[in-house]
């Protein structure tokens, strides 16, 4: 009689149930089943020596694993634990109704340990859902798993402590955690604050826009000029993260192998990847298929330094995650979509000597070499950044002043104000985000606006997706100040973040 446990694999950022059947009949041979990788047919070597170090005994007789849908490719070591406990259930050490509405997933070392495993919250939500009521987790894999309600979470240290609470020799209460709170998620703290800039008035004003209507930006200025400093502090101005965006982070983190906390994201990513990154590692993929850059600024920020610096086959890839906000690898063994719901700012020089515009120093680019420049960056591309801003470099006044600079929490507040007016106008969405038909229904222009964003379509020669993107900032703005409806002085402030379209490419 073939004996049938549960499991559960990785598909992208979810999960899905495996049943893992085993049957011993006279032979000498093992058998693994159902498009098993390398490291899935290594863990019989593993489960053998595991069963052995334990003292149990490991059948010398034809043992085949069946692993059930048979069509998708089951890889990793985190069936070292259920194929083990198939065998034994096989084999009559354990009684296989004690396995009814379990689930467990743990790699085995040689001598029965368990060692954690990626993903572990992704699965114990999938448990959940599928109507399992118990889970048996590696030790080091248990806080993460208790953040799912509803599920009992059994941390264990080995194989032989699983089989004593299978046999009830060891009596075991599930895990507790107390990290994560339904009411929400706490505001961070951070370390830094955005009075830290001296200066700079119209690049935090920049900030604060993109911050409330979730606008994409990109900096224009000389090396010095605090790009990368002011980018850093944008996490500080951002709203705190939803229970719900707390999850998906978390969940991005935990098959990433980068969780390193044991309850809730608590804080908005930040990903800054150097410019040498290769559009697998922007995007994600490769042989076991993980999240790229793009997918680990969920919910938070993807800052891009030198951003002509980056190959363009590498930065081409980032426009349809930008309109849809996830990312789908497709390759031949697998198909997975990652969400990449990120808030895209970029920095860049003016020109490769960077001098281009500076009142302090000479340039030494010509005019070509600036075009040529600024032409490593698609129109597509900027096409979907919404904010160009010119970042001009911070004189002595300005560093020497002892005037209070707006605090971090100040600009938060306001930024919380104006999405909560977004969400509530627009059903749930912010203004980056919104449809073509909430778009005309929530920034509609009077006559004098209509003519403003005539004359600036005409002489900066924008796109029609340039045109939504300006009416969403002006929307935005309007939203900061507390106004119903965009007038004038609005639009004019949304149309001045176009500087890139017609200045560099007209040179």
């Amino acid at each position: 009689m073939a004996v049938c446990i549960n499991s559960a694999a990785l598909n992208g950022i979810d999960a899905l149930i495996i049943h893992i059947e085993t049957r011993i009949t006279p032979g000498v041979q093992y058998f693994i089943v159902g498009l098993p990788d390398e490291s899935v047919k290594e863990s019989l070597v593993r489960v053998e020596s595991a069963i052995c170090s334990t003292g149990l005994h490991m059948p010398r007789q034809k043992i085949v694993i069946s692993m059930a849908p048979a069509g998708i490719r089951k890889q990793g070591a985190l069936f070292d634990l259920p194929i083990a406990l198939s065998i034994l259930a096989a084999s009559e050490q354990i009684d296989a109704d004690l396995l009814d509405g379990l689930i467990s997933v743990g790699e085995l070392s040689l001598n029965g340990k368990l060692r954690p495993v990626n993903g572990v919250l992704s699965m114990a939500l999938q448990a959940h859902k599928a109507g399992y009521n118990r889970m048996i987790v590696p030790i080091e894999n248990a806080a993460e798993a208790t953040l799912v309600d509803g599920l009992d979470v059994f941390g264990m240290p080995d194989l032989e402590s699983v089989f004593n609470f299978l046999l009830e020799r060891n009596p075991c209460t599930p895990v507790k955690n107390d990290t994560h709170c339904l009411r929400g998620i706490e505001p961070a703290i951070f370390p830094i604050d955005l009075s830290d800039i001296k200066g700079q008035a119209g690049m935090k004003r920049a900030m604060e826009i993109a911050a409330a209507g979730g606008h994409n930006l990109l900096m224009i200025g000389p090396p010095g000029s605090g790009k990368t400093m002011i980018a850093r502090r944008l996490p500080t101005i951002l709203p705190p993260l939803t229970l719900q965006e707390s999850l998906e982070i978390t969940r991005l983190y935990s098959i990433s192998s980068k969780l390193d906390w044991s309850g809730l994201a608590t804080v908005r990513p930040f990903r800054a990847p150097h410019h040498t990154a290769s559009d697998i590692a922007l995007v994600g993929g490769g042989t076991n298929a993980q999240p790229g850059e793009i997918s680990l600024a969920h919910n938070g920020v993807l800052f891009l330094d030198e951003l002509p610096e980056f190959e363009r086959r590498v930065l081409e890839v980032l426009r349809q995650p930008l309109e849809e906000r996830a990312i789908t690898i497709s390759r031949a063994s697998f198909n997975n979509t990652y969400p990449a719901g990120f808030l895209f700012i970029a920095a860049m020089n003016p020109c490769p000597c960077g001098f281009y515009k500076n009142p302090y120093r000479k340039r030494t680019c010509t005019r070509v070499m600036i075009r040529k420049y600024a032409r490593r960056l698609s129109g597509p591309l900027l096409d979907r950044i919404d904010l160009h801003v010119n970042v001009t470099p911070v004189n002595y006044s300005d560093l020497a002043s002892s005037s209070a600079e707006s605090s971090s929490a100040v600009i938060r507040q306001r930024v919380i104000t104006a999405r909560e007016v977004q969400v509530t106008r627009s059903g749930g969405t912010i203004n980056a985000q919104i449809t073509p038909e909430q778009t005309k229904k929530h920034c509609r222009l009077g006559v004098l606006e209509q003519e403003l964003l005539i004359q600036a379509m005409e002489k900066q020669r924008l796109s029609a997706r340039s045109y939504d993107r300006i009416l969403k900032v002006a929307r935005t703005i309007a939203d900061l100040d507390g106004a119903i409806n965009i007038t004038l002085i609005h639009l004019s402030e949304a149309i001045s973040f176009r500087c890139f379209d017609g200045e560099y490419f007209n040179l």
